[in-house]
């Protein structure tokens, strides 16, 4: 097995173990009868807290799970495989920061205003985390600049644009804030780790950086293309005039 191949099995790992977890955690729910939406996150409410680590993990039905789950493993196995110095980091952050902002923030602008308590509702399932991973990807491709991260951000924003209408209050019952923070969280975490570049990702110095400047064994100048004609006309009348000067001090 050749060290690409090793890489991606390794990189799958973690992904996998997500869903795996997410997906028998539902069928508890639907073996033992239980509904666990209680255990989902529910904004500015002490107990409602404890869904920052748990809401992803629960979901509403198979449905709901499955179009999670796919993305879920796609997208954090590209940022794994292509970002691994700050991959775990950045799920983390991803992970816990759009939980924290549909906790503080969650049903209060759109609802909290004009019916108070009335339409606060429990927020569970994983795509807020997996927006953020999409913006993560597409951010970095914004932020880093380089080939590798461009074409990562343009595959992803051709695959997945569909689903940022659902950043937007469309549909009763799908949490759009859970979407909306954690695309806005993917962003400022590519923001936050920008500089951070993989092996690949730090420019190469030209083959001509480390060469001895004394040598001129070349047929062109190693400058050729950095300076103009009459930057080169100047120098030539500088160099002769020295050696012309140098003749003269000898002489006398």
């Amino acid at each position: 097995m050749d060290s690409r191949s090793q890489k991606l099995i390794d990189v799958i790992k973690l992904p996998l173990l997500f869903i795996v977890v997410i997906w028998l955690v539902h069928l508890v729910q639907v073996v033992f009868g239980l509904h666990l939406g209680y255990l989902g996150l529910l904004p500015r409410d002490i107990s409602g807290i404890r869904g920052i680590l748990l809401a992803p993990l629960i979901h509403a039905d198979f449905a709901h799970l499955t179009h999670n789950s796919i993305p879920m493993f796609v997208l954090s196995s590209l940022i794994l495989y292509f970002y691994p110095r700050v991959a775990i980091r950045s799920f983390t952050g991803i992970y816990l920061l759009t939980g924290l902002l549909v906790w503080l923030i969650g049903n209060y602008f759109f609802c909290g205003l004009e019916y108070g308590h009335q339409c606060r509702s429990y927020h569970i399932g994983a795509s807020g985390v997996v927006y953020g991973l999409a913006t993560f990807i597409m951010g970095t491709g914004i932020f880093r600049k380089n080939i590798k991260s461009i074409a990562l951000a343009l595959i992803i924003l051709f695959y997945y644009s569909g689903m940022f209408v659902g950043i937007f209050p469309l549909e009763e019952g799908v949490s759009w804030e859970s979407h909306l923070y954690g695309a806005i969280v993917g962003f400022f975490v590519a923001y936050y780790f920008k500089h951070e570049l993989e092996e690949d990702e730090k420019p190469v110095p030209p083959s001509w950086a480390n060469e001895d400047p004394n040598n001129t064994n070349y047929f062109f100048p190693r400058d050729v293309f950095e300076k103009t004609k009459l930057q080169r006309k100047l120098e030539e009348e500088a160099r002769r005039k020295r050696e012309q000067d140098g003749w003269t001090s000898d002489q006398t």
